[in-house]
């Protein structure tokens, strides 16, 4: 279907290095955008410059800090320059502080809230105006299942990403009348490096306890792997989800969905 392909669009995925944002961001390439990604560390942009160049994409590499908003508004100049208008926006940078709350610093909590809440904000600022000016734009935020839940240790991962599915719905009922769409996709459990202390082998062979934990409580009977990201990423970017706005997304293999295994 013609609705899906992303010829002639050009994308911006942020903290695209690794993981998810490497899977939308390749995604994104394969159906015909053209795709820059940042990372705010140099070792980290060519390690996915690398990646991207091995798996045969062109996707663009930018060094910047999105918390820093001077820098966002001159990597935007550069994209526009290089690639043209932005017309896909992926707010996927994000960071995580597994640490009981009366444990963690506020310097910590803060770090999370900038990365997390609102350098998406800051993005969303830049790229809104030149949406407008053309006349349809797609922003997709990548929210959490801790968007709607709670959990012990992640109190300001969960606290930024609740504040970013209301900022995903704000941005839709602000800007929907100028042919914005403004989704989020939110993951479940995802096999990425941040989580891969909880999916551990003990030292007797057996399962890490939280990833028995995960399995029981997913349908699905495993974890997310990025590429499962890659066809909402696909269809949210594009016509195909012109009707589509202010929604999250829920990737998460019917974990929301499922109160358990219970005998009876």
């Amino acid at each position: 279907m013609k609705s899906f392909s992303l010829a002639g669009k050009t994308a911006w995925v942020t903290g695209a290095s690794h993981g998810i944002g490497f899977a939308i961001a390749s995604a994104l390439a394969e159906a015909g955008a053209k795709v820059a990604f940042n990372e705010r560390h140099a070792d980290k942009l060519e390690k996915g410059s690398a990646a991207y160049k091995e798996a045969g994409l062109d996707v663009r590499p930018y060094l910047c800090d999105v918390t820093d908003e001077a820098d966002v508004k001159t990597t935007v100049k550069k994209i526009n320059a290089d690639l043209g208008v932005i017309d896909i926006l992926v707010n996927n940078a994000g960071i995580i502080r597994r640490v009981p709350m009366t444990e963690l610093t506020v310097e910590q909590y803060k770090e999370v809230i900038d990365i997390d809440l609102v350098s998406p904000f800051i993005a969303a600022k830049a790229v809104v105006p030149q949406m407008i000016e053309k006349g349809h734009g797609k922003i997709i935020n990548i929210c959490s299942m801790m968007s709607e839940l709670g959990r012990e240790t992640v109190s300001a991962y969960a606290a930024a990403k609740g504040g970013l599915k209301m900022l995903t719905r704000n941005i839709c009922s602000e800007y929907g009348k100028y042919n914005i769409q403004c989704n989020g996709i939110g993951p479940g459990y995802i096999a990425t490096s941040q989580t891969a202390p909880l999916r551990e082998k003990q030292a007797d062979g057996s399962r890490h306890p939280f990833d028995s934990f995960i399995i029981s409580k997913t349908p699905a009977e495993r974890w997310g792997t990025p590429d499962d990201l890659k066809g909402p990423a696909v269809f949210l970017a594009s016509d195909a989800s012109d009707f589509v706005n202010g929604h999250i997304l829920y990737v998460d293999g019917g974990i929301l969905a499922y109160i358990g295994r219970q005998p009876g």
